[in-house]
């Protein structure tokens, strides 16, 4: 019987598939396979995989790229686990990490559970906590989404740093629409609708920041994915008559987001630096104003700056072409 299916989507990352695999060997035990999938890799990453002896392992090949939402939706579809976690091809996990996340899920008897991480950039290594500091107790899912005013586990949006049950069904599935941010509207809907969870201060995930293989690194219009993300929660919220207090936190999220983003706009090119500002200008006007003004109300001086820059009459100068390109490149 499989306990626990590993769900790894892998896309053009072969200097990492060595440190993938050896970690994966080093937690390899009786119930646990190990489901690779490649999303159309154009380098050494398939071969690599395919000649790997690993306990446990099989590799899914996709021919043609979907994105991570899509990849893991592919692992999904076979994993036979009754537990699921996912790890990025370029990370990797301490030997027994696994079989620790397998016993405290058991033990906690909640729908998931979630760990810390650490965070390694070159040989660097700083230990990232859960917003929660109540550990090792089995908790409501849906009380996490708060405080409002400061981080709570929906600011804490690391796939790889959990394990859920395989009965959550639907609840694991990922919007295919999205190549980032995929993670946001996943863990709002995972904490609305499951029932309990708990938090483990194990750190066995070890997270290649910044990684040249990161799609946080990209400079195309995936980068711009946030905004479906964020509508995404949005849209769910009003559908299902959430009350204001979960709207605000999601559109403080947002704005927060919306921020970072714009802030490290240099990555972009001309013309989707112009598409963000547009789409985040229409977006802010879309907010409830009563809700916007209470976020903005709370933010740093330079937040309230920016977003008063964004919600300036447009400028004269700008010619009806050029407005229709921005607005147009944004959607």
């Amino acid at each position: 019987m499989v306990v626990l299916s590993l769900i790894s989507p892998v896309r053009d990352v072969a200097p990492y598939v060595p440190d993938l695999l050896a970690s994966l060997t080093a937690n390899a035990r009786p119930g646990h396979e190990f489901l690779v999938v490649d999303d159309g890799s154009t380098d050494a990453t398939g071969d690599l995989l395919r000649r790997a002896r690993v306990p446990g392992l099989r590799v899914i090949t996709r021919p043609e790229p979907g994105g991570p939402s899509t990849a893991r939706n592919t692992g999904l579809a076979e994993a036979a686990g009754r537990y699921v976690t996912f790890l990025d091809g370029d990370d990797w996990i301490r030997p027994g990490h696994l079989a620790d996340l397998v016993a405290a899920i058991e033990t906690l008897d909640c729908d998931f559970v979630m760990t810390d991480h650490v965070e390694a950039r070159g040989t660097e290594r700083l230990l990232r906590t859960t917003p929660e500091a109540r550990a090792r107790e089995r908790l409501p899912a849906r009380a996490a989404i708060l405080p409002q005013h400061d981080k709570s586990m929906v600011d804490y949006p690391f796939t790889w740093a959990g394990i859920y049950r395989r009965s959550l069904g639907p609840l694991l599935e990922f919007d295919p629409r999205l190549h980032t941010a995929e993670d946001r509207p996943w863990f709002w809907r995972l904490y609305r609708r499951a029932a309990s969870f708990a938090v483990v201060p194990l750190g066995g995930v070890f997270y290649r920041r910044d990684a040249p293989t990161a799609l946080t690194r990209i400079g195309d219009a995936r980068q711009l994915h946030y905004f479906d993300a964020f509508d995404t929660v949005l849209a769910d919220l009003a559908a299902d008559g959430e009350p204001d207090v979960l709207r605000y936190k999601a559109i403080r999220n947002y704005c927060a987001i919306m921020a970072n983003q714009i802030k490290i706009e240099s990555r972009l090119t001309p013309a989707l630096r112009e598409a963000q500002r547009a789409r985040a200008a229409a977006t802010l006007r879309g907010f409830p104003p009563e809700l916007l003004a209470s976020v903005l109300y709370g933010a740093s001086t330079e937040r309230r700056e920016l977003f008063a820059e964004l919600l300036a009459p447009p400028d004269p100068a700008q010619t009806p072409r050029s407005a229709r390109r921005a607005r147009n490149s944004a959607r």
